[in-house]
């Protein structure tokens, strides 16, 4: 190749590297269709699940609900409550796990696909494009001097950006507050404090870093590009690119590979980095550069995979590791077994029934015009099934002890009632002090769901 065109060449990567905002080429190919593909699939869930009703014992509501007012959290049939904080440890944990070890088998590819960063600027990217043109005009555009023209664009660019972000931190605000409710609430400007911060907070979050930061997160804002090194091994696959099978690049011919040194793999990279020049931190495994680089060989007739997923031992000719090389996916996948079991049994065994057991602090004991010792109690019966139920309390122990007035006691569902209990014995037959007790409480129609709880009765 003669120095004239390499030179054009190398300006032209370092124009897509360096120069203001990177405008990626846009390319066609079954990465860039799975990554389109999981942007559907997120944002459907994402989008929908808060419109999604559901119908229980206790009434219709929101499928999916955070109610920070009234510490629960209703996922489907699902009540989940402070006490089972527990879960969410565990639920972290796996979803922690599952990310290392993904990572230590195929590199980065939740930051390629599945990354809210990687889905909003997928998504704002697509907007900048209808309005703005390829990837030329909109280099063209930014380097132009202002005019109507460029006014308009931008403008209709930025407040499409904008009602995409307001209506993005609606459905984030609409997990915690019913959407249905938000919604007249928002139209009205009659949204509480803590509601107007997060959908202010919201949408010029998604506003600034998927339409203005864009890829400066993946290089510069993203912790996890700076430590997924320490989850690689030589056995890792990443995006790679045969250096053995592509260099010397240029002209195909006698003394050169089969990189004819195009640069589109740079010109599409989402982040402006040449991934002929090895792993970078920068790189978020999206596959569009194997894309790009699949068309070029089938257009010049040379095989697919000059760039492709590919492992340091691959790409040196060196037999792939096995699990037993390989210790740290037996410690991730050992790990999130384990947790995911763990869980699972937590769940399981999780009672639907809480029971705390408070004493009245204002009277230890009171004596009665019938020769009764009393102690008053309150029981908090926490009803952690999706349907009303009725609960029986009992009370056992050393001394002949009964309960004064109501023993039964109606508790709606997903719901905690204090509940006041009256237990005496009878007074001159044991001397002073506190005697240990035990309240027994049992759903009417389930005896088997019982809860047991401590507690103490005081003698004068």
């Amino acid at each position: 190749m003669n120095k004239p065109v390499s030179k054009v060449r190398e300006a032209k990567l370092e124009l897509y590297r360096k120069h203001g905002k990177i405008h990626a080429r846009s390319v066609e190919g079954r990465f860039n269709r799975w990554r389109w593909g999981m942007v559907w699939f997120t944002q459907a869930i994402f989008y929908g699940l808060c419109w999604l009703p559901w119908e229980s014992e206790a009434g219709r509501r929101q499928a999916v609900l955070f109610d920070i007012a009234h510490e629960k959290l209703y996922l489907f049939d699902l009540v989940l409550w402070p006490q089972d904080a527990l879960l969410l440890a565990f639920a972290l944990i796996v979803a922690a796990t599952g990310l290392f070890l993904t990572t230590a088998l195929a590199g980065r590819l939740f930051c390629g696909f599945a990354c809210p960063q990687t889905v909003y600027t997928m998504i704002f990217t697509w907007i900048e494009a209808r309005v703005e043109g390829d990837h030329l005009a909109r280099l063209k555009l930014d380097r132009s001097p202002n005019g109507p023209r460029k006014l308009a664009l931008r403008l209709t660019k930025h407040l499409l950006w904008a009602a995409l972000a307001v209506w993005t931190a609606i459905t984030f605000v609409g997990y915690f507050t019913p959407i249905r409710e938000l919604l007249p609430s928002v139209a009205a400007l009659s949204t509480g404090p803590w509601e107007a911060f997060w959908l202010i907070f919201y949408a010029a979050f998604t506003y600034v870093q998927a339409g203005l930061a864009r890829e400066a997160v993946c290089q510069h804002m993203c912790p996890y590009s700076r430590f997924q090194g320490v989850m690689f091994d030589p056995a890792t696959r990443n995006v790679a690119y045969d250096r053995q099978r592509g260099e010397p690049r240029g002209s195909r011919g006698v003394g050169h590979g089969d990189c004819i040194d195009c640069g589109i793999c740079v010109e599409v990279c989402p982040t402006g980095i040449d991934i002929r020049d090895g792993l970078q931190y920068q790189c978020i495994n999206c596959g569009l550069c194997i894309d790009a680089c699949d068309r070029v060989m089938d257009r010049i007739g040379a095989p697919r995979g000059l760039i492709r997923f590919a492992s340091e031992n691959e790409l040196s000719g060196r037999a792939g590791a096995g699990w037993r090389q390989r210790p740290r996916l037996a410690v991730y996948a050992g790990v999130l077994v384990a947790i995911a079991g763990l869980g699972a049994w937590t769940l399981a065994e999780r009672q639907l029934l809480r029971v705390d057991v408070l004493r009245d602090r204002g009277a230890l004991a009171r004596e009665t015009a019938d020769g009764q010792i009393e102690n008053a109690y309150t029981l908090k019966l926490a009803n952690i099934a999706d349907r009303p139920r009725r609960f029986h309390v009992t009370v056992d122990g050393p001394l002949p002890l009964k309960i004064v007035g109501d023993a039964e006691f109606a508790v709606g569902a997903g719901s905690l009632v204090p509940v006041s209990v009256t237990v005496a014995t009878p007074a001159g037959e044991h001397l002073p002090g506190i005697v240990p007790i035990r309240f027994a409480v049992s759903a009417v129609d389930e005896p088997a769901l019982r809860v047991g709880e401590a507690s103490s009765f005081a003698l004068p």
